[in-house]
């Protein structure tokens, strides 16, 4: 890679720019008029044709046209004028005489659609205020922003214009004068600013910003932070004047330092180097020369400034200015200004100090300011040459080199610390300089064993000659010209030298500085170009090769990146650039990249790599590397391998069979036959699952990228070797192997025998083949042929050499099908294992055939090990097909859906003896199906065709036909009572994530009562009551005690994790489930324990124990404390339900607190003998509250709709409790019959009624029901028939006085029936002795009651 000369940008208007310059010139009166009305600024009309820049743009903008002639044909008038461009390249000015026009940056699309950067007119206008002067140097000096955002794009940029009168004046973008002053009477010579630069090491000194001013006989220096300062004060203060419509006030001048230059003839040019501290070796000479033998030497060097000038007398001056000589002058008038003396002394001088007001100034007399002296300055020493004199001093940009330019056609390299000439080029009169400085890439000298070096410079100075129109890049110090550049003989090489002011070592911290270092500006086409030049041309040879070796491979990476590159250029530039690198390492690399394009196509690819191994083959042996020319062969015989195969595949040649013989085929078939009807409904299932997403390239239909391969398969000496890689990887090249000979498209005997001459080992070509077939299931399945084809590929590998060893024992396993099976029984593609394991069994079975007769050579059939482990491999993947049909059955509408799980033979065999029941349980659970229907599929087990149609739908009745069939294949792993354990402990399981689905447990019990071996639902119940419930239990339990009530919703949550609604149902799960414990620990010992078997061809299974083996391992309960629980569990059930008040624990004496929520194995002191009455007391009061609770329900179900019949289980409930809590049962009958004549349910309570012992206390109690009924029906109701008012004077007073005492509002229902009360009366009168002391009020009341009836 070499230097080159790149366009970045376009002037536009050159000829509008030549005409503004140069029309005094021209004889063209209008102008001259147009001029003397405005010199500020020319009128609009005149230059209206800048306003609209597209106007003109059909010829600026190209390197043609007529304005472009007319331009280069008087190209020599940008020789004759002060042109300056920003380092920033977004302004230029080009100014002459008194006039100046200021261009800046653009962007505007080219007809190609693409942006570009143009420099356009912005601003043209006289610049000059004082009569007679003119320009004489210009300057661009960007300012650095103070934003924290800033990137490095400058603020703003000033230009500073130097005159022929010694002013020196700062400007805006837009011509507006900011800060104008005479510094010296003399014309400026020369503008120059020196810019911050952070310290490439450690011990250089850190120079400060700096404007520098040359005149014939003093150079002014101004600090670039001060100069900074005011600058940014004066905009903003312009800015101000502007919005508020007020007059500028000009603010006080700048503090400057001023030398005199002495001891040389003429001065053209200088350069400031900046702040130099001496060593002390360098101090010592100096004081000895100029203070003689007895000068004393300062213990500490002194800082100076170092400034060079050219000219003449001597031809080169060096000039150093200790730091602290000179006080920057103007200090006095400053703090003048600042203390705002009116003194008389201060009201004249006011005038030339530029601070007065513009009113304030007499208009007659103009006076013109003082001019300071300068500070004398002798010339340290010089290069003498009486006849030579300097034109030109550029400084490179480390400060330690000049190029000075002379009248003899003489570039002279300085070396700025020495003082010394070190080179010189001849032949270059009216030559231009620039600098460019190149930093070391990052990656060059990473390679490096120690420590990271620092990053390296190297400077390259550019000489422009326009004599001979020729531009030259050379490498210092002694270094060869690395570039040279034929362009036009009227350019303009522009180099500034510094960058943008207001930058510290702080704010530089991460700037990105836009900035360009040489431009050369061709006024004939308006392009402005900046030189680059490649670090390594600094470097020695050794170093230059090998970094033009790291820029060719870069070359090469941006070539490859480029998306719009053709195959032709690509493939003729990469072989060049492969070519021209020299170290073998990098060569490789490059080849690696281009290798792992995804653009570049094969042929491309063969051609370079063919042309690079003829080329190292060309070499001398010795000199080529051995690691390269593997890369090359090995290569090269991968992209033939794939370039062969992808024209196989696309010749369109279709399978010829000449392996299948008309036996194996039929067998095959037979085979397909039996497990077709599983094949077709396992096929409909997986088709008709959910769309997924998937992507274009991933698909297995998508061609095989190049790099792929390549990626995918490794070359040594004469093998080819695939990669171990993601079976994705691996079923990509499958796919590109060998699915166009499983589809019939491609030949597939010569796809064999191709890759059979690579040296591929069978067995990777297996483990492709299989992966492609197992990976792809969906489309062989749609493939009727493919099954045939896979036989032909099967015997074809294996016929291969290496396939099955001729030694191999048919007694023993063959590596080569144990490779089969092992593919087969991984797979979770159920069906696609299932084909190729039959094809594989047929094919196997062939080849043992063949063996025996050449072993052998007899007519028996040979029994090997092999055929058995296939006949138990097929056995199995059938097995799994119809388990895995049954888990496709998509879950019905409305429920929660989950991806389809996957099963296989190993994960079966790894899941234990309980991972088949475990996976129908899970599917039990996805399908929402009900214990009664999960009771009602299996109960169609010993049916082999049900004749009678079910009225289910047609879902149902094909979702029981397959869990049918897969109970008959499995029917020791999936025995009821083992299906209904592991459905059991799935829906406990689901309900403990989600506990406000109680269906969840409720139907857990179910499952568990369904289960017919005590034993299992022992150990279940066991397990469930330890793991999921207890904990769930207690919590509810002890909230129930604190609150002493149902608790609300909101500390159910809190405290128990669930809602009230969901906890009354977990509560009445938990009494269902110790029931269950206590009936299976009651029938243990009558039944003996199961005996667990599973088939034969899954007798091979390891793994965790299984969920029966884990329940048949549970230890037996102790009886008294399960019901102590199940005690506990109907009260807090009870209170949930009817929303009593009660401290559940309470009803229990310290016994039995203590025995709860203990391991129900353990032995705990129990409770016994009688209660204390007082407990038993809170018992019964309890257990009263239940029945007027239920009895209130059922009172509530009768007027509303119909009432469940669980309901009706309470009473019974209650009595039973009773019993356990040493309540006597005839108070809770009586007040059972109570409570339904109360709320008017009197059919019922007369069926309670014949169960009560004790009858006279319960006449007693209901003869008051009876006069509360008849009370409110003869002196309660609202409207009072006569009858009843005659019939309640007719009754007898004792009667009248008792019926007025009772209190109807008692009653729950008081409009009974007569009837009813009647029928009560008479129940009376039947249960009263005659001899009792109610009997004779029974008997009026009976009277009463017959007479309201008549009356009725």
């Amino acid at each position: 890679m070499s230097c080159c000369l790149l366009e970045f940008c376009r002037v536009q208007e050159l000829k509008a720019v030549r005409e503004f310059l140069f029309q005094n010139q021209q004889n063209n009166p209008s102008l001259g008029d147009k001029k003397s009305e405005n010199e500020l600024a020319w009128d609009d009309s005149d230059w209206g044709s800048w306003d609209n820049p597209e106007a003109k743009e059909d010829g600026s903008g190209t390197t043609t046209g007529v304005e472009e002639d007319s331009a280069a044909g008087s190209a020599p008038w940008l020789q004759d004028c002060v042109v300056s461009l920003s380092p920033c390249s977004d302004l230029m000015v080009v100014a002459k005489d008194h006039k100046a026009v200021f261009l800046s940056a653009k962007w505007r699309t080219d007809d190609g659609g693409r942006e570009e950067m143009t420099l356009a007119v912005s601003w043209s206008g006289t610049l000059s205020t004082e009569e007679g002067e003119s320009v004489s140097s210009v300057i661009c000096i960007p300012l650095a922003s103070q934003k924290r955002s800033s990137t490095g794009r400058p603020d703003w940029t000033c230009i500073v214009v130097g005159f022929s009168s010694g002013y020196v004046r700062f400007y805006t973008e837009s011509g507006v004068l900011l800060l104008a002053q005479l510094l010296n009477e003399d014309p400026v010579l020369r503008l120059k600013c020196r810019t911050y630069e952070i310290p490439r090491h450690p011990g250089v000194t850190e120079q400060h910003e700096e404007l520098s001013i040359l005149y014939p006989a003093a150079l002014v220096t101004i600090d670039g932070f001060s100069l900074f300062q005011s600058l940014r004060a004066c905009r903003n203060q312009v800015a101000r004047a502007a919005a508020a419509g007020s007059e500028v006030v000009h603010p006080p001048p700048l503090a400057y330092k001023k030398w005199g230059l002495q001891d040389m003839d003429t001065i053209v040019d200088h350069s400031s180097v900046g702040i130099m501290t001496l060593c002390v070796f360098d101090q010592m000479k100096n004081a000895s020369i100029l203070g003689g033998f007895h000068a004393s030497v300062k213990g500490s060097p002194p800082a100076m400034s170092q400034y060079i000038t050219v000219g003449g007398g001597p031809y080169t001056g060096f000039y150093y200015a200790i730091e602290g000589s000179s006080q920057p002058l103007l200090s006095h008038v400053a703090l003048a200004v600042a203390s705002k003396l009116t003194s008389a002394l201060f009201s004249a001088a006011s005038g030339w100090l530029g601070w007065k007001k513009q009113s304030e100034e007499e208009p007659t007399q103009k006076q013109k300011p003082k001019v300071e002296p300068a500070t004398p300055m002798a010339v340290r020493f010089g290069l003498p040459d009486s006849r030579r004199h300097g034109e030109f001093i550029c400084l490179s940009p480390c400060n330690t080199l000049a190029g000075v330019t002379d009248d003899f056609g003489r570039v002279t390299l300085l070396d700025v610390g020495r003082g010394i000439a070190i080179r010189m080029w001849k032949g270059y009169r009216d030559a231009q300089l620039g600098w460019v400085q190149v930093s070391e890439g990052r990656g060059e000298r990473e390679s490096s064993p120690s420590a990271p070096l620092p990053r390296r410079h190297a400077q390259f100075l550019v000489i422009y000659a326009p004599r001979r129109g020729i531009l030259e890049v050379w490498g210092t110090q002694q270094g060869p010209r690395v570039g040279a550049f034929t362009v036009g003989k009227h350019c303009r090489l522009l180099y500034a030298g510094y960058r943008l002011m207001g930058v510290n070592s702080v704010t530089s911290q991460g700037w990105l500085l836009h900035t360009q270092q040489v431009c050369l500006f061709d006024p004939a086409t308006g392009a402005l170009r900046t030189v680059t030049v490649p670090f390594h041309l600094a470097l020695s040879d050794k170093k230059s090769e090998r970094a033009k070796d790291m820029h060719l491979l870069k070359r090469l990476t941006t070539l490859l990146k480029s998306r719009e590159v053709e195959p032709d250029i690509l493939e003729s530039e990469a072989q060049s650039v492969l070519l021209d690198i020299k170290h073998p390492a990098v060569k490789k690399q490059a080849l690696e990249s281009l290798l792992a394009n995804k653009n570049a196509p094969v042929s491309c690819l063969t051609n370079i790599t063919r042309v690079l191994l003829a080329s190292l083959k060309g070499q001398d042996p010795e000199a080529v590397d051995e690691g390269l020319f593997q890369l090359c062969s090995s290569q090269l015989k991968l992209l033939q391998l794939y370039t062969d195969i992808q024209q196989l595949h696309s010749t369109g040649e279709a399978t010829t069979d000449t392996h299948t013989e008309p036996t194996e085929v039929a067998g095959i078939a037979e085979e397909l036959a039996r497990v077709s009807p599983t094949l077709q409904r396992y096929a409909e299932l997986t088709s008709g699952s959910r769309p997924s997403v998937s992507f274009a390239l991933d698909s297995p239909d998508a061609s095989l990228p190049v790099r792929s391969f390549l990626s995918q398969m490794e070359c040594e000496g004469e093998e080819i070797r695939v990669v171990p890689g993601p079976n994705a990887d691996w079923t990509q090249l499958g796919s590109f192997l060998f699915w166009g000979c499983l589809t019939g498209e491609s030949p597939l005997q010569k796809v064999c025998n191709t890759l059979q001459k690579t040296g591929i080992s069978p067995q990777q070509l297996l483990s492709l083949l299989l992966s492609v077939w197992l990976h792809r299931e969906k489309e062989v399945l749609k493939k009727t042929e493919a099954v045939r084809h896979l036989h032909t590929l099967l015997t074809a590998l294996s016929s291969m050499k290496g396939a099955v060893e001729e030694s191999w024992d048919m007694q023993c396993v063959s590596p080569w099908w144990q490779q089969v099976r092992s593919a087969c029984v991984q797979s979770h593609s159920s069906a696609a294992a299932l084909l190729a394991a039959i094809v594989a069994h047929r094919a196997a079975k062939a080849n043992i055939t063949i063996l025996a007769e050449t072993k052998f050579q007899s007519e028996w059939e040979a029994v090997s090990l092999e055929l058995e482990q296939w006949a138990v491999c097929v056995r199995q993947l059938e097995d799994v097909l119809a388990l895995q049909t049954l888990l496709c059955v998509p879950p019905p509408q409305g429920t929660p859906g989950s991806a389809t799980p996957h099963c296989s033979v190993k994960a079966l065999l790894e899941g234990g003896r309980g991972g088949i029941a475990d996976s129908v349980a899970k599917w039990v659970f996805r399908q929402d199906l009900a214990p009664e229907r999960l009771k009602d599929m299996l109960q169609r087990r010993g049916e082999a065709e049900s004749t009678e149609k079910s009225q289910e739908d047609a879902a149902f009745n094909r979702a029981a036909e397959l869990l049918v069939s897969v109970c008959q294949r499995f029917p020791d792993s999936l025995s009821p009572d083992l299906l209904f354990a592991h459905c059991c402990w799935e829906y406990v399981v689901q309900w403990n994530k989600d506990p406000e689905e109680g269906r969840y447990l409720c139907w857990a019990v179910e499952h568990l009562k369904l289960v017919s071996s005590p034993h299992i639902q022992l150990g279940i119940s066991s397990m469930m009551w330890n793991t999921f419930i207890v904990k769930c239990f207690s919590a509810a339990a002890f909230l129930i005690e604190k609150v002493g009530k149902a608790p609300k919703d909101r500390l159910c949550r809190r405290d128990v994790g669930m809602g009230d609604c969901a906890m009354t149902a977990f509560l009445g799960s938990c009494v269902q489930l110790l029931q269950i414990l206590m009936e299976a620990d009651s029938g243990v010992e009558e039944v003996t324990p199961p005996e667990l078997c599973v088939e034969e061809v899954w007798g091979e299974a390891e793994g965790p124990a299984s969920l029966a083996e884990l329940a048949l391992e549970q230890k037996g309960v102790h009886y008294p404390l399960v019901q102590h629980h199940y005690l506990l569990a109907s009260l807090l059930h009870t209170a949930m339900t009817f929303s009593l008040r009660v401290k559940p624990l309470s009803l229990f004496d310290s016994k039995g607190k203590n025995a709860f929520f203990r391991e129900l194995s353990s032995i705990q002191l129990m409770p016994s003998g009688d209660m204390d009455p007082g407990l038993v007391s809170l018992r019964q009061e309890f257990l009263l509250r239940v029945l007027t609770g239920w009895v209130t329900t059922q009172r509530e179900a009768v007027e509303g709709p119909g009432s469940g019949s669980g309901d009706k289980t309470w009473p019974s409930l209650c009595l039973d409790l009773g019993l356990l809590l040493q309540v006597n049962p005839d108070i809770l009958r009586r007040h059972l019959v109570c409570e339904l004549y109360n709320q008017g349910l009197d059919p019922r309570a007369e069926q309670v009624m014949f169960e009560v012992e004790d009858k006279d206390v319960l006449g007693s109690q209901l003869l008051v029901l009876t006069g509360q009924r008849l009370s409110y029906s003869l002196l309660h109701t609202q409207t009072q028939t006569r009858p009843a008012m005659e019939l309640l004077a007719r009754l007898p007073p004792t009667l009248c006085t008792w019926l007025k005492a009772m209190d109807p509002s008692e009653l729950g229902c008081p409009s009974v029936p007569l009837s009813q009360t009647s029928r009560l009366v008479s129940r009376l009168i039947e249960i009263l002795p005659e001899n009792h002391g109610q009997y004779s009020l029974a008997l009026h009341l009976l009277e009463a009651v017959e007479d309201l009836q008549r009356e009725d």
